[in-house]
């Protein structure tokens, strides 16, 4: 039984523009990088029975976060910079692309399955005890729908599937 490990999931955060992306990898610095799928559900009993029935109305995903700041990581100072000049709206989005490093691509060299969000950058708390790392703690919060799509960590460059 082969066991996916957490270092098997790659996850990049665009640092750049729409426009102009630049996606660096969430590594170095982050303690944890968590999904949460906050699927959100609704129950109703019918008249003709005596137990209710469950559906999936909706999704709020989104992923917690515990990292140190290090000046060298690109994606570290940029949910800091949103943090420290109190970013709100489209100025708080993000894209971040979450890769399956365990479903390659078999036809394309570096490429892998992967999911594109729009996520809105939500820092709790920013902290450091004497002699230590500054820590920032927050949530990614997705905004709408992800796009499903492959992902190349050579060239770092998002695509959509057909």
């Amino acid at each position: 039984m082969g066991k996916i490990m957490r270092h098997q999931i790659a996850d990049y955060l665009n640092v750049g523009t729409k426009d102009a992306e630049n996606y660096v990898l969430m590594g170095a610095g982050f303690n944890s990088l968590n999904e949460s799928a906050g699927a959100k559900s609704e129950t109703t009993t019918y008249i003709n029975d005596k137990a209710s029935s469950s559906y999936i109305k909706g999704y709020e995903t989104s992923f917690d976060f515990d990292t140190e700041l290090i000046i060298e990581e690109e994606a570290t100072n940029k949910i800091y910079d949103i943090s420290r000049n109190q970013s709100v709206g489209t100025e708080a989005e993000l894209d971040y692309v979450r890769v399956e490093l365990f479903k390659p691509d078999e036809m394309n060299e570096n490429e892998y399955a992967a999911r594109k969000f729009t996520v809105s950058v939500e820092v709790s708390n920013i902290t450091g005890e004497g002699a230590s790392a500054l820590k920032l703690s927050g949530s990614l919060k997705v905004v709408g729908d992800f796009v499903d799509g492959k992902f190349n960590t050579q060239t770092r460059v998002f695509t959509p599937c057909a």
